[in-house]
């Protein structure tokens, strides 16, 4: 499995998080973001015990392809 970094959150303090990863073997996104762990929103979710909820920033969407226009993944 290779995992592509698409982009980081240009508005990040020091550019480490959040990110978005392409996976080039199952051709999923794989999201960093922040967790969310406010009880009141996460109540108004079903999440199963196998998966996770994370927040990142809408000018992140600028990094998926599919958004941006980009026939390609950046690697």
């Amino acid at each position: 499995m290779a995992l592509h970094m698409l982009g980081k959150d240009p508005n990040s303090e020091n550019g480490q998080s959040p990110t978005v990863y392409y996976d080039d073997v199952t051709g999923n996104y794989i999201l960093q973001g922040w967790k969310v762990l406010d009880a009141d929103r996460l109540a108004q979710m079903s999440i199963p015990e196998h998966e996770t909820v994370i927040e990142f920033p809408a000018r992140m969407m600028q990094f998926f392809p599919e958004v941006s226009g980009g026939s390609g993944h950046v690697v």
